[in-house]
């Protein structure tokens, strides 16, 4: 949950789609706030009420709402948290998209900054590192569904050791040349 603003993970949630909304729509309005997260108005219309008396959003009744300074950074860092844990699930985990954007939304609203930091990171190293990168996550994914095999495993470490050889040798020359460029 973003820190100090007393914010419940529902609140939350009207946030990120109202900035979502407005990002692809402009105007928003009650009623696409009820389709997207598949409340009733009535139970909108409440929760605008509450957000607007917290300067979250500027709303007034049957008038377009917008979000205030304040609700468009929270909504805009909960849609942010929200794409880097579905990148995760989906990318290198290999969720179903649809299955990972329901846990994301889950997981978006608990996670410190610390944590996500540290998980963007790990993405970062997961994609560009040679000791992991594509092969890595393809043998992961024989794991999950194959469970562990010694000779498998061991063939593995085999083509790693290889294919690192030669990767960390081109990393190298293009960090020469690039300093040889500055």
């Amino acid at each position: 949950m973003i820190q100090n603003q007393h914010l419940t993970s529902t609140m939350e949630d009207y946030l990120e789609t109202i900035f979502i909304l407005s990002r692809e729509k402009g105007a928003i309005r009650i009623k696409n706030i009820a389709k997207r997260l598949g409340v009733k108005m009535p139970t909108v219309t409440n929760m605008l009420k509450n957000l607007n008396e917290k300067g979250f959003i500027d709303y007034e009744k049957h008038e377009f709402l917008e979000l205030t300074e304040k609700g468009l950074a929270i909504g805009k860092e909960i849609d942010r948290r929200h794409e880097i844990i579905r990148s995760f699930l989906t990318d290198i985990l290999k969720i179903d998209y649809w299955l990972a954007d329901e846990e994301a939304c889950k997981m978006e609203h608990g996670m410190s900054p610390e944590t996500l930091n540290r998980l963007i990171k790990f993405i970062d190293f997961v994609q560009s590192c040679p000791m992991t990168g594509e092969s890595w996550l393809k043998y992961f994914n024989e794991y999950c569904q194959f469970g562990f095999e010694t000779e498998k495993c061991l063939e593995h470490m085999e083509k790693f050791s290889k294919e690192d050889k030669k990767e960390l040798i081109l990393r190298k020359k293009k960090d020469e040349n690039r300093h040889q460029l500055s």
